[in-house]
């Protein structure tokens, strides 16, 4: 009798990019071939040419236009490639792409099952306007099951970004300990320091209480120091500054992030119920941060 076996995890997942022809969608895959060459990884490349939303439901699209599509999209997967050959002279990465008749999304969320990470532009071609997180990259780093990052128009590949530090929030939860692993694995990698941050405080100003201050603040000071036990064994070479801060976590890290070239959080923090898709310190950073961000999901 044959027992049967389950399927075995992939030893080394890929890097896979999403990518739509919009220029930050092309940043986004120079930062993921840049972060496949650091680990290893091999990149694979996706673009959809799922007919548009929004035809009236009996519209058929005829052959002519659907050899649009598909010579559309292989031209995005191709400029796409190129990028990340340039990208990387020399290096090597195993590289690959498909051009998908899936809606994106859901195409991203299979994949996203067996990848490394997910890497997306914060906004792609149907974005109205500056600033504005694009539907893809929402949906995304909702629901995905792998790390997602989301590139702003600051990719940090440039000289003077790239000695900057990595930046992570960090408060004790599950997703928090995931976050801490990839920081100071993609610090490592980058021969860069690493930043962590405990912020520990919802509220701010005139309004917090005038007593329990010094042992609220020692029972935090004892929670970031069993977080950090063990990582300065592990990653000798990363050089660790730690901000323990009374303060909302957002602000916090809206600030220091001004002066890193990654940031990384959990997907959701202290005060998320079970099976919560992002809270709302994540939230808020995904919309405001201008270096690229990674949210990560807890194990």
């Amino acid at each position: 009798m044959t027992e049967d076996l389950a399927p075995q995890a992939d030893p080394n997942p890929p890097i896979v990019v999403g990518v739509d022809g919009s220029a930050v969608s092309y940043q986004a895959v120079a930062w993921g071939a840049l972060d496949a060459a650091r680990h290893g990884a091999p990149l694979h490349i996706v673009t959809s040419i799922c007919a548009p939303t929004g035809l009236p439901p009996t519209a058929v699209l005829d052959a002519p236009a659907i050899a649009s599509l598909e010579l559309d999209g292989e031209r995005v997967v191709g400029e796409a490639t190129r990028i990340a050959s340039e990208t990387l002279p020399g290096e090597g990465v195993e590289m690959s792409s498909e051009v998908t008749e899936e809606p994106i999304i859901s195409r991203l969320m299979d994949l996203s099952r067996d990848a490394r990470m997910v890497v997306l532009g914060s906004r792609g071609l149907g974005a109205l306007r500056r600033g504005l997180l694009g539907s893809v990259a929402m949906a995304v780093t909702h629901h995905a099951h792998c790390p997602v990052a989301v590139i702003h128009t600051t990719a940090a590949a440039d000289p003077v970004s790239a000695r900057q530090p990595v930046l992570v929030g960090v408060d004790g939860t599950p997703n928090s300990v995931a976050a801490l692993e990839l920081a100071f694995e993609e610090a490592s990698l980058r021969k860069t320091g690493l930043t962590a941050l405990h912020a520990w405080s919802d509220v701010s100003g005139p309004y917090l209480p005038m007593s329990g201050w010094e042992t609220i603040e020692e029972q935090e000071r004892a929670t970031f120091g069993e977080e950090m036990a063990g990582y300065a064994e592990r990653y000798p070479d990363v050089a660790v500054r730690r901000i323990l801060v009374k303060d909302r976590p957002v602000r916090s890290m809206l600030d220091e992030s001004e002066h890193a070239q990654l940031v990384v959080v959990g997907s959701h923090g202290r005060g998320g119920f079970a099976g919560m898709l992002l809270g709302s310190t994540s939230n808020a950073l995904l919309h405001s941060v201008d270096c690229p961000i990674v949210i990560v999901r807890g194990k």
